[in-house]
């Protein structure tokens, strides 16, 4: 049986509202992300994503209680992700209506955090966020794509390809791989980054950054991603979750 292609909106999520720019910088405000994510779930989203960008202890209460807002209203999955450092963390999101949690810099800091993570809740609750950019010259890594943390802005030296594998062995459910130099560029998802982390992992590979056309969503999927995400062109109204869903089903993708 073919797996359906998964859509799913991001929100990130900035001290209670909804805000985008272009590679995370120059954020503009998209909304209330409970109603958004009402609203993306009537469209027919598989599931919903919620960055919280602010992720600073002060506002992580806020943060809850979104979470809390949406699973009430909302019947499709949750991933919450942004400032996880702990099990007690990943407990209270669970908690809080969560169906997965997000987890990026903390891991990259101590890689046994996935372990710890999936051996408590199971693996199908783990999704980590890969932040990866393009590399050149001396800073080139081997795959030629590294890890990034600060919205991109700070480079770790670590490879992108061989951390996604060794996150996988190590618990993770999913991979949600983002390209920092597409990122809100609205030129499409970086295909090659996709197809290279594709051949080292047999987890679930979420396709992200970079979305702007209903025909990149194929290409990600033909490219090898699992499922699908963006954010601007769907909450300033470029394109529906619909179109984008008839379009990949026009184009013979199997989506639900």
């Amino acid at each position: 049986m073919t797996v359906a292609t998964r859509v799913i909106p991001c929100l990130d999520v900035d001290a209670g509202r909804v805000v985008k720019g272009v590679n995370f910088e120059n954020l503009r405000d998209a909304g209330d992300p409970v109603e958004l994510a009402a609203r993306y779930d009537t469209e027919g989203a598989d599931e919903i994503t919620f960055l919280d960008v602010s992720a600073s202890s002060g506002e992580r209460e806020t943060m809850y209680d979104v979470v809390r807002r949406t699973a009430e209203q909302v019947f499709v999955p949750l991933t919450v992700g942004g400032g996880v450092r702990s099990t007690d963390d990943v407990d209270r999101l669970l908690r809080a209506g969560a169906d997965k949690v997000g987890v990026n810099t903390a891991a990259i800091a101590r890689p046994g955090l996935i372990a710890e993570i999936a051996d408590r809740f199971g693996s199908q609750v783990l999704v980590l966020s890969v932040d990866a950019r393009r590399t050149t010259g001396e800073t080139r890594t081997d795959s030629g794509y590294e890890v990034t943390t600060h919205g991109g802005r700070r480079g770790t030296g670590i490879d992108a390809v061989a951390w996604a594998e060794r996150a996988a062995e190590l618990g993770a459910g999913e991979i949600l791989l983002n390209s920092m130099d597409a990122d809100g560029t609205t030129n499409g998802f970086d295909l090659a980054m996709l197809a290279d982390v594709r051949s080292v992992v047999r987890v679930p590979l979420i396709a992200s950054g970079g979305a702007g056309a209903v025909e990149h969503f194929t290409a990600a999927a033909r490219a090898g991603a699992d499922a699908v995400l963006a954010a601007s062109v769907f909450h300033f109204g470029a394109m529906t979750v619909g179109a984008v869903k008839d379009r990949m089903r026009a184009d013979g993708v199997t989506v639900r």
